[in-house]
């Protein structure tokens, strides 16, 4: 039998800085690329309240979501809670803005007028230009990616973020046992019953999952000791490395925020936070 078609990660000398291979421009920048994206282009949201600059920035984001690499339904399952909340801010927004300009809505307590109709929408415009950033590109960020540019990068304990890493890769294994401990407690007859005999199966149940976690973290720290974690002098299997797609992402959301601003301002919609009206 033929041996197996190594993998391009296997074909690298022992001692060299591994980079990883991922589909998109984007989804192949370094972590603290994508962090800086979604940070620049909040930034340009933050500036201003109007339905121009914000406009302008949700327009990208949602141009460029296939860039992302995720697809449509993964899309919507993480972004379908941002329009309602959304809403309910431009509802509130249209509610209490001052009102200024001609009546639209006049229905007892319920006032609404052009002036305010625009601040609900720019509120609204606004809550999705923040929030589509930061959730869809943290959605593409790998915690081994992200751990490894923090300290390669950033210069960050490498302990900390190591025990940081492992522990929320832990998160998961964890609800799984209580799961199966749960189940288990069923199975066995002592999980129903009363209120009491309920909070005494919750107790026990929670004693259970922290011993295992005490058990489990022991013999990880061991094995991290083990693998010389923290010590000086100790190798990367990954690279953390910036390239012309991390440039590239930068400066095309850089100039997407001096679009918006500067769009703004032609229209004559610009309202800075800071001294604005």
């Amino acid at each position: 039998m033929s041996a197996p078609t190594p993998s391009p990660v296997a074909v690298h000398d022992p001692g060299q800085l591994i980079p990883l291979v991922r589909r998109t421009a984007l989804v192949r920048c370094n972590p603290l690329t994508k962090i800086a994206v979604a940070l620049i282009l909040m930034v340009g949201t933050l500036l201003s309240i109007d339905v121009v600059s914000a406009g302008v920035v949700l327009g990208f984001c949602l141009f460029a979501l296939p860039a992302t690499g995720l697809d449509l339904r993964a899309a919507l399952k993480r972004l379908w809670f941002l329009p309602l909340g959304a809403l309910l801010a431009a509802w509130g927004t249209a509610i209490l803005a001052e009102k200024t300009g001609e009546v639209v809505i006049d229905v007892g307590p319920i006032l609404m007028t052009t002036g305010s109709l625009e601040a609900a929408t720019a509120i609204f415009l606004r809550a999705l230009a923040l929030a589509i950033p930061l959730i869809v590109l943290a959605s593409t960020i790998d915690p081994r990616d992200l751990a490894d540019a923090l300290v390669q990068r950033l210069r960050l304990p490498e302990v900390v973020v190591v025990s940081v890493l492992a522990a929320s890769r832990l998160l998961g294994l964890l609800v799984s046992e209580w799961q199966t401990l749960a189940m288990a407690r069923r199975a066995r007859g002592i999980a129903g019953g009363s209120i009491v005999r309920r909070t005494r199966s919750l107790f026990a149940g929670i004693f259970v999952l922290l011993v295992q976690s005490i058990r489990r973290g022991t013999t990880l720290a061991m094995a991290m000791e083990g693998r010389a974690f923290g010590r000086p002098g100790r190798t990367w299997r990954r690279a953390s490395t910036f390239g012309s797609d991390d440039r590239l992402a930068v400066v095309v959301s850089l100039a997407v925020c001096a679009l918006a601003i500067v769009a703004a301002h032609m229209l004559g919609t610009w309202n800075p936070i800071v001294g604005g009206n």
